[in-house]
């Protein structure tokens, strides 16, 4: 356990930042499933809506550095490739 008042504050900005971290993470991968869903049932205006929030989701995790903004790219490319292909 830590025994200075810094390394007692560092803990709980640990723990605050591990709680919002997983929270945006568990953000991300609800709208990945939410896309994924309306791709497969054929809705493209509720697709298009959850890739909406799916990339709004994605931007907020690199903005904040939890995802590499490249794979923050990459994630967004292979959505909206699924998004066309069902359209298509």
């Amino acid at each position: 356990m830590a025994n200075s008042k810094s390394a007692l504050k560092r803990v709980r900005q640990n723990e605050t930042r591990n709680e919002r971290n997983t929270n945006l993470k568990t953000r991300v991968k609800t709208t990945r499933k939410k896309v994924t869903a309306a791709t497969e049932a054929g809705n493209k205006d509720e697709a298009a809506k959850a890739l909406s929030a799916y990339s709004s989701a994605v931007d907020k995790c690199a903005k904040n550095n939890i995802f590499h903004k490249n794979k923050a790219a990459n994630l967004k490319s292979k959505a909206v490739k699924e998004v066309v292909k069902a359209s298509a």
